[in-house]
């Protein structure tokens, strides 16, 4: 019973040109999931996407925009000690593969975290950016409550599993969203590799070293943080563009045996909406979007154009045949209203939402028609007219009768 709901959901859903969360079930290793049309800011698919969860190296999509935010020289050099590697072994952490007693820029350190997603490269941001641990994670906590990151709490730079160490999907998404707006950032999340400072070495990304290894084919993706724990399984947070598209999905808790399920997930869920869905044209710039009657003026009546063309996200079966346009306010237009004068509101909807809204503006000045207005009072004219006539008439007899009536009384005299 539940598959024949689903299934008629998702008809629906394809329907109506507007997609439904959770109306489709995907087969998925992930055990969280969320979706979102970033030029829309809309979530076009989740799963337990509020649940509390370990994030693993998610985390260091934080780490990394608290760093970015806070140093004020990228190319400024560091250098790294053994703090900097204490406790990465024995937690097997992953690493960038920097050195001990190694001078790096903090741009170094940033490539580190976010491509090889190196905990090494983490730890030093900690010292060198807040003097420790201890005061980066409060910096990451406050940045989480800035964010209203309300089921968010970090206890780590790295994402290495804790108790209090966790966040959502739906947090981990509004932060990755956040996180773009910072052009460094976004450079950096969609590198494929990037050579160190000093020459010493070019660090890869894993996302790409997964893809090359397993022969997952993507063009659509354009990069993203993974992640690994015990606790979190694997974990991706991804952006990907497709005909303009521009989406984001952060998946969580797929088991970490048998290949990159992460990325096999998001492969699946990417290529239903890229195959399902798309930008659709709902009005073109200059299109007529309503014609307004006249009242005794030489235009028969007056066709007002949209300002702009408009798109919007819909189900490859939408069809313009359905879309309902909606004018309220001023149904004649006579040749007393000036330019500018402002008529009403015209709206186009499709199944009850609305997708424009233009306000309707006379632009020029309509001239009176003196034959259409005597034409439209035809019977009104002939009867002044026949009543002037007969006034006259009358008037003219009693003046010839004023006349007869003087002259006899003269013969009388």
């Amino acid at each position: 019973m539940k598959k024949y709901l689903t299934l008629l959901l998702v008809v629906i859903s394809l329907y109506i040109g507007i997609p439904i969360v959770n109306a489709i079930e995907f087969d998925l290793n992930s055990k969280n999931a969320i979706l979102y049309n970033l030029d829309e800011n809309m979530v076009l698919y989740e799963k337990n996407a509020t649940e509390q969860i370990s994030i693993a190296s998610m985390t260091k999509i934080m780490t990394a925009i608290v760093a970015l935010e806070n140093i004020e020289d990228l190319d400024e050099k560091v250098i790294l000690t053994s703090a900097d590697f204490y406790g990465l072994e024995e937690a097997n952490a992953s690493v960038a593969g920097f050195k001990v007693g190694q001078s790096l820029t903090y741009r170094d350190l940033l490539y580190g975290l976010l491509l090889p997603s190196g905990a090494d490269a983490a730890q030093a941001l900690t010292r060198t950016v807040a003097g420790g641990k201890s005061n980066f994670v409060k910096m990451m906590n406050e940045k989480a409550e800035n964010l209203s990151l309300d089921d968010t709490h970090f206890m780590n730079e790295t994402g290495l599993d804790e108790e209090e160490h966790y966040s959502t999907v739906e947090d981990v998404a509004k932060l990755f969203q956040y996180a773009l707006k910072n052009e460094e950032f976004k450079k950096m999340i969609t590198s494929s590799s990037y050579t160190i400072s000093d020459h010493s070495s070019t660090i890869y990304s894993s996302i790409e070293k997964n893809k090359r290894r397993y022969g997952i084919q993507m063009d659509y993706l354009e990069g993203g943080k993974t992640g690994t724990t015990y606790d979190a399984g694997l974990c991706l947070a991804s952006i990907a563009t497709w005909d303009n598209v521009h989406y984001m999905l952060v998946t969580a808790r797929a088991p970490y045996n048998d290949g990159p399920k992460n990325l096999y997930d998001a492969k699946k869920v990417y290529e239903y909406f890229i195959n399902h869905y798309g930008n659709k044209i709902v009005v073109e710039k200059d299109e007529k979007i309503v014609t307004l009657n006249t009242l005794y003026t030489k235009e028969n009546n007056v066709s007002f154009y949209s300002d702009k063309t408009v798109e919007k996200y819909l189900s490859n079966e939408f069809d313009k045949k359905s879309l309902k346009y909606e004018y309220k306010g001023i149904e004649t237009i006579t040749s007393k209203m000036k330019p500018g004068a402002k008529l009403g509101t015209l709206t186009i909807q499709y199944e009850g939402e609305v997708f424009y809204e233009q306000e309707i503006i006379l632009k020029e000045q309509l001239s009176f028609d003196l034959f259409k207005y005597l034409k439209a009072h035809i019977e009104s004219v002939i009867g002044i007219a026949l009543t002037i006539f007969i006034i006259l008439i009358l008037f003219i007899r009693k003046i010839r009768k004023g006349r007869k009536h003087g002259k006899k009384m003269y013969k009388t005299r």
